[in-house]
């Protein structure tokens, strides 16, 4: 069941679940508001909790429309490209060879085929972020089996629109969002964390805040940040 609330400029889409809470979210990139709550809840009931929610649903939406986003890639000339939280700038080289990138300390060298158009480019540069990201995440998971006492069955790495990852609790695995491979590596194991977490608790209950705070204490500023960086164009398109 699901259903409309109207605040003026403000609309919310709501809908009724098997939870134990109201969750009330803002998505990026252009701060559409949806509100779940238990089964059984009265609409308005639901209603007057989303006013006293108002002015957050404001002060998210405002953030959200700040926050920088980076502009369409072209794949050019001096185009500036993050890796890991850094900025470099990209140089293109036309030859005859299979497609392939490198990276050093000040450049990313895209080496592409004569007439590769964006699009060609951009599937280039995906796939080396994916291999950047299949470098990583299987430590990471290592590393975080013993400590949080669960078995990863598998890992996906794909562009996800609105979450940087998710979970599927009943068959084990969890989803990255390939946008990671620009952000810190700090932040790319907090979300391996998160979603690692979510298979001893499928839900933002407050079991899971307990678990994220045991385990990666300072988990609301690395969201904090992670939400404040730049957006990617291709990776956040409704």
């Amino acid at each position: 069941m699901s259903s409309v609330i109207e605040l003026g400029d403000i609309t919310i889409s709501m809908a009724f679940k098997a939870i134990k809470n109201v969750h009330l979210t803002v998505l990026p990139p252009h701060g559409k508001v949806t509100l779940v709550a238990p089964l059984g809840t009265r609409p308005e009931v639901a209603r007057a909790y989303a006013i006293t929610k108002l002015q957050w649903i404001r002060q998210q939406q405002a953030m959200l429309s700040a926050q920088a986003r980076e502009a369409p890639r072209q794949f050019v000339e001096r185009e500036s490209h993050h890796v890991w939280g850094r900025r470099y700038l990209m140089t293109v080289v036309d030859v005859n060879v299979k497609p392939h990138v490198k990276l050093d300390h000040k450049r990313i060298t895209l080496s592409v085929r004569p007439g590769h158009d964006a699009a060609k480019r951009l599937e280039v540069m995906h796939e080396w972020h994916k291999s950047l990201l299949h470098a990583l995440v299987p430590k990471l998971i290592a590393k975080w089996e013993p400590k949080l006492g669960v078995k990863v069955s598998g890992y996906f790495l794909q562009r996800m629109k609105t979450k940087w990852g998710s979970c599927n609790h009943h068959a084990g695995n969890i989803r990255l969002n390939t946008e990671l491979v620009k952000k810190p590596k700090d932040l790319v194991e907090y979300v391996v964390v998160h979603e690692m977490a979510h298979l001893l608790e499928p839900t933002h209950n407050e079991r899971f805040v307990a678990l994220l705070d045991q385990h990666w204490p300072h988990w609301r500023e690395c969201r904090a940040e992670l939400n404040a960086l730049p957006l990617g164009h291709e990776g956040w398109r409704e």
